[in-house]
Order: structure tokens, then sequence, then C-alpha cells
């Protein structure tokens, strides 16, 4: 039966493989052999309404752009409106004036009688819905558009009829227009989009000349990038470079005009490689993620060399903070002032709190690039309080006001950065958490619409993305399976004492780090792992002094023929795992590393027989010399450095010599001592233990116990920058690259066990984390894009 399971288990293996595979090569091809910018944006009913609006300078009773009006009357929703939906399909507030411009373009060229007559029952149907139940604080953008599309509609004989009880609500919006109207100036500085840039929906009675227009032309003869705009500036002005513009908008977007045009490539391919990474896919396109990222960083340095003028605009924000992130975590060498600039400019940061609802995607990108941030850098930590402030303003709104009634799924995405710290997640489950939570194609708040990126939703990278995920998930199943019967056969579940904490092990180290399907990483560590907490539980709780100075001295001497019960059992599960993992050393590296393997586990031991003799002896140590026996003694280098051997490139053999540690090894040995302590000092007090906390509290007994808890996270928090720089930035002459990445990996394990509790010793709060990253399948409807 096991050979048949097991035989099964392969051939299953084999066939997901193979599917995993054949989308790779075809997403490849279709995302980046071919790279069409255009394809991967989202169509603007709006502005394609606008476009399908003007009038052919040689036919004026014909469209000029027929194609678009042609796009107008095929792509009405089937309940009768144009622009976007919700989740559930219903349509969201942008649908009011993105259907009413539609309605017009059709009536000003008498066509679609059908069309309109839907649009209409749907606007009667559902204004009071969208307006009265979603209206709560108007937006900026909606007080300008809707009440402008209301005048047009109406001007073009479409009849609107607003009930009674909607009037107030109706008048309310057109009011908040007027004030917009008589505060703004055509282009204010802190005002994005400006005035101007909503040409097509001013009133007549707003004073707006032929040189207003043509002074803010940009080069490409658009008015601010907005098709809509400069749709309404070419019907104004007939300038020739606003046509040519216009054709040449024709020409690359034949279906569907989007709300930006010209877009940042730039913006694409970065938001193209982060929602490979987030999905849990890097591993399948290194080669593309590191050619993109060369590219943007090349962008970086020669933005970096001369003065460019800081535009207020949420997509360069978004975009500049996406990039810093991306870059910073591959290595290269960015300064947080290429998208922290806003935060000198007192004027911005007020306009932008006034406006919230324009910056909430950019605000969420700033948040998350401030999680990679070095010692010393203030100007990340200002970043990382401003972005949480309106973050968290954005959170007491309503699902159903301004920036939720248009992407509500965003919330949770939201919840999910403010309440767990990044380093506290496992990439594993956040894998999962963004394949479920995948609605993010709605990137930031336009002018009429939002912009959104299609590419971000591509049917087939979310397939493999579901197929990759569950394929590792059986591979955890299998693995895990393997885990538990080798601690049973060598007695390590049923010692009578202490924890037994094999699934939490596996869980942990699977879920920590995106290693190789056929790693032997994850095996090795968690093999060791569960040594070092039963053998940690032995020395701590239930060996007598003489039996824990026994198996130390066994451990140094590698020979347990005096040993017995316990000790006899942690020694030879200890010689298994040490004299597989040095000969798989052998046969895949071709060297013997079992003395260096030997050496750690000694040095391991005899820090847990130093602090069990304090303990017994009534020693009470200075800070330093617990901290120096207490890097030790919580054995993450146990783990990191030989399972650094099986990495690629691998750790070399004279890195796993005791008290040569590199830099990096010593930082995560004193982290993930130092969150060890912060949550277990309650439990050592009670037993009259010492560690690092209470030590603190001894030596300064004019504090208090959250002062002393304070001073610790002080030095944590230190710390953690300064090893998060080592891991990250080339320079550092000590590990390679993938090594410092588990030694990262390692201390998220540690942040998450202890964040803001003891989740190690919970015995059902990580149950359904656990059932996440190895049992449960994804929960992914395929939606038709």
């Amino acid at each position: 039966i096991g050979v048949c399971r097991s035989f099964c288990f392969f051939a299953s293996m084999e066939s997901s493989l193979s599917s995993i595979q054949a989308l790779v090569n075809e997403i490849k091809e279709e995302l980046f052999s071919t790279f069409d910018l255009y394809s991967f944006v989202s169509p603007s009913s709006y502005d394609t309404a606008w476009l399908a609006m003007i009038p052919n300078p040689k036919r004026p009773d014909r469209p000029m752009f027929k194609g678009y009006l042609d796009w107008v009357l095929n792509n009405q929703n089937d309940e009768g409106f144009w622009g976007e939906s919700d989740l559930d399909g219903l349509p969201s507030i942008d649908a009011l004036p993105a259907t009413l411009a539609s309605m017009v373009a059709l009536k000003r060229w008498k066509i679609g009688d059908k069309n309109i007559k839907k649009g209409l029952e749907f606007i009667h149907a559902n204004v009071e819905i969208l307006l009265k139940e979603k209206y709560h604080s108007c937006p900026r953008w909606f007080a300008i558009v809707f009440p402008a599309m209301v005048e047009l509609a109406q001007a073009s004989g479409l009849e609107l009829v607003f009930p009674d009880e909607l009037k107030g609500v109706v008048s309310n919006v057109f009011f908040d227009r007027q004030q917009i109207l008589e505060m703004e100036g055509l282009v204010d500085e802190y005002q994005y989009p400006p005035l101007l840039s909503y040409v097509e929906t001013l009133p007549s009675t707003y004073d707006i000349g032929q040189e207003d227009i043509l002074m803010h032309l940009s080069g490409d003869g658009s008015l601010f990038q907005s098709p809509s705009a400069t749709a309404r500036a070419f019907m104004a002005t007939g300038n020739r470079k606003c046509m040519d513009y216009l054709v040449s908008l024709v020409q690359r977007c034949p279906n569907g005009v989007p709300s930006m045009y010209p877009m940042d490539e730039e913006l694409i391919k970065v938001c193209m490689v982060n929602q490979i990474q987030r999905l849990g896919l890097a591993e399948h396109f290194n080669e593309e993620i590191a050619e993109i990222l060369s590219q943007v960083y090349r962008t970086y340095k020669k933005q970096e060399s001369r003065a460019t003028k800081m535009k207020l605009v949420p997509a360069q924000i978004y975009k500049d903070s996406l990039a810093f992130r991306l870059l910073r975590m591959h290595g290269y060498n960015v300064t947080p002032w290429s998208f922290c600039w806003f935060l000198d400019h007192e004027e911005i940061l007020l306009h932008m709190e006034k406006n919230s609802e324009y910056f909430t995607s950019a605000m969420y990108n700033v948040y998350r690039a401030t999680d990679v941030i070095f010692s010393g850098e203030y100007e990340l930590e200002k970043a990382r309080s401003f972005s949480r402030k309106l973050l968290e303003k954005t959170m007491k709104l309503t699902s159903i006001d301004n920036n939720h009634a248009m992407f509500p799924y965003f919330h949770r995405v939201i919840e999910h950065e403010l309440s767990l710290p990044w380093m506290a997640r496992l990439e594993h489950l956040d894998h999962r958490m963004w394949i479920e939570e995948n609605k993010l194609s709605t990137l930031w708040i336009g002018k009429a619409s939002f912009y959104r990126l299609s590419c971000l939703h591509n049917e087939k990278l979310i397939q493999l993305a579901v197929e990759n995920y569950e394929f590792r998930q059986s591979i955890y199943r299998n693995e895990l399976e393997e885990l538990k019967r080798w601690a049973k056969d060598w007695g390590l579940t049923e010692m009578g004492f202490g924890r037994e904490k094999t699934t939490y092990l596996y869980f942990a180290m699977a879920s920590c780090a995106t290693l190789p399907y056929n790693s032997d990483v994850r095996l090795i560590v968690a093999k060791s792992a569960i040594i070092i907490t039963v053998a940690d539980d032995f020395y701590d709780e239930e060996g007598s002094l003489h039996e824990l100075q026994c198996l130390t001295e066994a451990v140094q001497k590698w020979d347990g023929k005096g040993l017995s019960g316990h000790g006899k059992i942690i020694f030879d599960a200890l010689d298994n795992v040490a004299s597989d993992i040095a000969e798989k050393h052998l046969h895949q590296q071709g060297t013997d590393i079992t003395k260096s393997l030997r050496d750690i586990w000694y040095e391991t031991f005899g820090a847990w027989l130093t602090e069990t003799t304090w303990f017994k002896s009534g020693h009470i140590p200075s800070k330093n010399e617990y901290l120096e026996t207490g890097m030790t003694s919580i054995a993450v280098h146990t783990l990191a450095l030989p399972a650094s051997c099986f990495l690629s490139p691998s750790l070399p053999n004279y890195k796993l010599k005791p008290a040569q540690y590199e830099t990096v090894t010593k930082l995560v040995m004193a982290t993930t001592r130092l969150l060890n302590d912060i949550q277990s000092y309650q439990k050592e007090q009670e037993v009259g233990k010492m560690n690092f906390v209470l030590l603190h509290l001894k030596e300064n007994p004019q504090g208090d116990i959250e002062d002393s808890i304070a001073y610790v996270r002080d030095i944590l928090d230190g710390k953690k920058k300064e090893l998060l720089e080592h891991v990250l930035m080339d320079g550092f002459n000590d590990l390679p690259k993938p090594c410092k990445h588990l030694h990262l990996s390692f201390l998220k394990v540690f942040q998450m066990f202890f964040n803001s509790s003891n989740l190690f010793d919970s015995k059902a709060d990580l149950l359904q984390d656990i059932m996440k990253a190895i049992y449960v399948p994804i929960e992914y409807q395929p939606q038709s894009i």
C-alpha cells in the first residue's frame, strides 16, 4: 500500500509540474514576449464616449471616430449601464457619469435608441441607490463630473427624472460643484487633477479662453494626458496638436479609450513584477523580473542625477514607492527620497489628507515601502506614520463611502497590512491572501473613473498561482507526514514532558520562504527544530543537572553510549539528523561537514547547560553575559547555517565554525533572542528565571516592566533594521544572498511566533493558518475578464 501511495503521489506531482510549466510558458509568451502596453489597460467608458462625440471636421454630420461610437454601442452592460461594476456585478458610482456620457454620444448621432432607453431605465432605477445610499461626503471628482453630465444629458434631450426624495441630494452635489468652481483656480499647484483637466465638464458660465487651453497643452497635444479633456479641447479650438494626439490615441487603442494616455510603460511593468511576486510566482519569472528591475533602476539613476519637477500625482507616488520597495528587496541602492519628497511640503500633506480618496492606493504602497527601512532612515519613519494615518482614515469609511463604493475588497487588504506587520507574516500565507483577494486591477482614482490594469487580473496568471500554491500544499502534506513518522520512530513525540510542536515547526519552515519544490532544507530545518524544542525543554524542565551534564558531554564527544532514558533518545535523534545532513552534503557538494555540524550542536547544548547551571545555582548574569549565551541558546544559527549549505549558491564550509559567525548571523541570533524574551518574561519570572527584559528591570529598579520592555524593543528595532540592510544590500561580503535571505526568513518566523503574544506555546492559535498553508484548497472563483 505504501509503495502504491508513493507511486500515485509522484505521478500526481509529475502531472502538476507539467501543467504548471505549460502555464508558465504561455504567460511568458503572452505577457513578456510581445509586450503591448495598452492591451493591459482597461478602457474607460466615460473617455470613449467623449471621443465618440467629436464630429468629423470635414463632415460635421458624422463622428470623427466611428469605431469608438460602435464601441459605446456594443459595450453597454446587460443591466443598462456603462462603466465599472463591483465584485458582485453591481454598478459602481462612476457608472452614473459614464452612462450619461455614453447616452449623450448615442443621442448626438441619432443611433442606439434601445441602448438609450435601457440606459435611462438604469438611471431611474438605480440613481437613488447609487446616490442616496452611497452618498456621504461627495468626492471632488464626482462633484465636478456628475452635475455636468446631468446638464449635458438634459441639453441633449434626454429625459432625466429624479424622485422628489432625491432632489436634495442632487442639489447638494451641484452645490459642492459650485463651491469647487468658486474656490479653485484652473490649475492650482496643489490640486490634482486640476480643474482644467475637467474642461469637458466646466459650465459655459465658467470663463475659459482658448489661450487657457493652449497654454496648458502638453508636448504631445494632450490636456493633462486626459482623452476626454483633450476631446473637448479639440472641439473648442480645432487645434492641430490636439487632433494629432487623438489620432495617435485611436491608432494605439482601437478597442476603447484608456482614462489616461499615454500611459507610463515602466509603471505597468513594475505593477506586473509586483503582481507576480505577490502571487508567489517569482521563481518562475526570475529572468523577466531581473530585466525589468534593471531597466527601472537605470531610469531611477537618470532621474536622480537631474532635478525633476515634483508633481502631485497619485500615479507618480504609487509608482515611485512600489519601485523603491521592489528595487531595495532586490539589492539595489535606492534612496527613500525617491518617493518621500512630498513629506517636506506642508501644503501637499494637507491636500493629501483632505483628498485622501485620491491617494489611498498610493499610500498603501508608501506604507509597504517603509517595511524595508534601514537604520537612520527617519524619512521612512515619517512616511510610515503619515501613510498609516491616511490608511486608518480610509478604514473608518464604511464600505459604501466614496473610496469603497469602487473597490470594497481593498478594505480587507489594507486591514491585513495594518494589523500584522510584514516582518511577522509568512510568505506562503501572504501569497494565498493575495490570490484570494486578487481584485486589485484598480490602481487609483482618476478623473471620472478608476485607472485599471487588466494584466493584474490575467486569468492564466491567477490559474498558475492557484496551481502553484496547491502543488506546494501537496508537497508540504507529504513532507509533514514523513516528518511525523520520523519524530515518532525516534521517540520524540512521546517524551512525557515539554512541547510537541512537530506540525507547528514544519508549518513555520515551509511557509516562511519560497524554497524550490525539491529542496532538502524544509525537512532538515524541521527535524533540527524538533530536536531543539525537545532538548530545550529537557534542559529547562525535566533533566537533573547530572543528566544534562552527561548529555552535553556526549554531544561534545559525539558518543552516546553512556546515556539512557530521555538523554539517549535526544542524542540518537540528533546523531541521525547530523549524519543525514553530512551525508547529503558530501553527496551533493563533495565535502564533509560532520565536524562543523557537531561543533555547532555542542555549542548550543553547552549554552543550555550554562543557563540551567545559572538557574540551579542562583547566579544572576549581567545583561551582556546573558545575551552572549542567550544568542546561542536560542539556536537559530543551529538551524540557519547547516540549512544554508543546501542553497544555491551554498554557504562556504568555513562559515560553519562556531565563534566565527558573520554579522548577519549574529544579528539574527540577537534579534530572535530578544523577540523571545519580550514575550516569555512572565513565564520565566514565575519559575524564578532571568531573561533580558527581567535583567534590565533588575538593573533599573526605579522603572517598571513596561519601561524594560520598551528598552528591549528599542534595541530590537535597531538590530532588525541593521539585519535588514545586511540581508538586502550588496557590499557586505559575508554570506551568499540566498543564505542571507534564509536568515531573514528565520527572523520572520520568530516575529510571527512572538509578535504580540507567545503563539509558539499556544495550543490552537495557529491551527487556522496551518490549515490554510497545508490542507485547505485556495478559495478562488475564475472570473471572466
